[in-house]
């Protein structure tokens, strides 16, 4: 394996998009070598903090990201070209520029307090994960699902960390009224793959303790199997499946992996770094399942690919579906019970 990182996804910083001119380094000092591995928090302050969600591929029409960058470190996201959008880069500087929102909550309220709000459930972490390590400290997540119960608003969580159940006091007031599911994401059982996959995430063994203690609670979660990834963890579906039932999972959903933008140089160079011997098989099928590309953008394939390989791990998910999830009904999120409480009333609840 070729000279890498340790803790870090992205071992390159790509060029941001919207930059006119590029800068190249051909050597490497000390001192950079050193500062890769350090993580800034920085704060931002936006005007808005709810998102409208337009994609047909998604089941939901609001989301709402705490933060933007993931210190997670995934090499394969979907969102690390918006941290393009930033002025910085979708490599290095994703998961070690860490933008958050502390006025998130309060944005929040103004949101859902506006005359004529339209109530459907918002999605936390539609981009990156709310529950990344910097919440551990920052508690803008918990302060986010405050103003959902106060509210008695639906919400929709997406995670790969176990944090989540520090806040499993609030989780399980919200499901006395319908008002939340979980997505808890498994992508590997493999503790080594993972520790190069998705460095700073929480354990596998945490994830699947988090699925049980939710389910526990009577809260409503499935896993995610995603993404999939040829080769490196398309063996693994069947048994992940497996796992999320016997930890009392409702279901799972998937997403096989597709390399869009900057992700593309990032996973090449990440998946050549640590896998060299398979790096190319990687990328050839992922390229079949995309129809010759390594990312794609067409609306219902894009998640899900298509082709032979797509559809032999289609079948695999579709018998351990069959053979490890009863046909539980998961109740739509509850709509009718929210209160648009202003802010003065909102001191009731301290």
């Amino acid at each position: 394996m070729k000279s890498t990182t340790k803790g870090q996804g992205a071992q390159i910083q790509t060029h941001n998009s919207f930059e006119k001119y590029r800068v190249e380094r051909d050597w490497e000092d000390e001192e950079s070598q050193n500062t890769a591995t350090q993580t800034e928090c920085i704060e931002v302050f936006p005007k808005t903090i709810v998102n409208a969600v337009k994609s047909s591929d998604l089941p939901f029409s609001q989301s709402l990201n705490p933060y933007q960058g993931c210190e997670h470190g995934c090499s394969y996201c979907y969102a690390r070209p918006t941290h393009e959008y930033w002025s910085y880069s979708a490599g290095i500087d994703f998961e070690r520029k860490i933008l958050y929102k502390p006025k998130a909550a309060e944005l929040l309220k103004k949101h859902i307090q506006k005359k004529n709000y339209n109530v459907t459930p918002i999605v936390l972490s539609g981009n990156t994960d709310c529950y990344q390590p910097a919440e551990r400290k920052l508690e803008i997540t918990r302060s986010i699902l405050e103003v959902f119960l106060q509210h008695k608003h639906p919400v929709s969580i997406i995670t790969k960390n176990a944090l989540i159940l520090r806040d499993i006091d609030i989780l399980t007031e919200l499901q006395q009224h319908n008002l939340v599911h979980v997505a808890i994401s498994v992508t590997t059982l493999d503790e080594k793959t993972r520790g190069v996959l998705e460095p700073r995430t929480s354990a596998i063994a945490q994830r699947l303790k988090a699925v049980q203690a939710l389910s526990e609670h009577n809260i409503p979660v499935v896993g995610m199997i995603a993404p999939i990834i040829p080769f490196i963890n398309s063996d693994e579906v069947f048994a992940i499946a497996k796992k999320l039932s016997e930890h009392g999972a409702y279901d799972f959903g998937y997403t096989l992996v597709r390399l869009n933008d900057a992700v593309e140089p990032i996973f090449s160079d990440w998946v050549h770094k640590h896998f060299p011997d398979r790096a190319d098989k990687v990328l050839h099928h992922i390229r079949e399942i995309h129809n010759g590309n390594l990312g794609s953008r067409i609306p219902k394939e894009r998640m899900k690919g298509s082709g032979n390989f797509a559809e032999s791990i289609h079948q695999s998910l579709r018998i351990a579906r069959e053979k490890f999830f009863e046909k539980k009904e998961i109740l739509p999120l509850n709509c009718d019970a929210f209160v648009a409480l202003k802010n003065n009333q909102l001191n009731l609840f301290d």
